[in-house]
């Protein structure tokens, strides 16, 4: 096995930072959806002088896309990407152990390219920093015109920055998996994630 120790230190690190993101996960989604009873609730009573909450539709979008990405680290340091087991559940346990590092992997270059892709996306929309800075960084030129969602005029570099900090940490946090799933393997079982 590889630095057994430092994996399981750094694995109980990475598991509460991934717990954490998965809890401000889900106060999203529960924000997003009190916001969408609310302002369905406004439609229903226009009546009354009530109305839907504005930009509402932008504000579930957003929402959505940056919960996804603070759910992703959770979801692969427990395993929890689909899986087809029909073949694999006939493999002796190191057998099992190595189709999980091999899936493991696939998801790290994944994650990798998803990383890499959003920050590229970021780049685009973040209308700071200078000429040189951003070369350095190779977030390209900056934007002439700041994008900004229709209705609310919200700035869409904060939504990318957003999402990009799950990316990231989904990236460490496939690659702890790597290195678990080859301790796995070399030791000829899986463990518990």
């Amino acid at each position: 096995m590889i630095a057994p120790v430092a994996e399981a230190r750094l694995g109980r690190a990475l598991e509460t930072l991934a717990r954490g993101l998965a809890y401000a996960g889900g106060l999203v989604l529960v924000a997003i959806s009190v916001l969408t009873v609310l302002s369905i609730t406004g439609r229903a009573l226009i009546s009354v002088g009530l109305g839907p909450i504005r930009g509402d539709f932008e504000l579930v979008e957003l929402g959505c896309a940056i919960a996804v990405f603070l759910f992703l680290p959770w979801c692969q340091l427990k395993r929890g990407h689909v899986t087809v087991d029909i073949l694999v559940d006939h493999l002796p346990r190191r057998g099992h152990a190595g189709f999980g590092l091999v899936g493991d992997i696939c998801v790290l270059v994944a994650a990798t390219l998803i990383a890499w892709r959003l920050y590229l996306g970021f780049g685009e929309k973040f209308p700071y920093g200078s000429d040189s800075l951003r070369a350095a960084l190779s977030m390209g030129f900056k934007p002439f015109f700041p994008e900004t969602t229709y209705e609310l005029e919200l700035p869409i570099w904060i939504p990318y920055g957003l999402a990009l900090i799950g990316a990231v940490i989904f990236v460490i946090v496939s690659a702890y998996t790597v290195w678990r799933s080859l301790n796995w393997t070399l030791a000829g079982q899986e463990g518990r994630p």
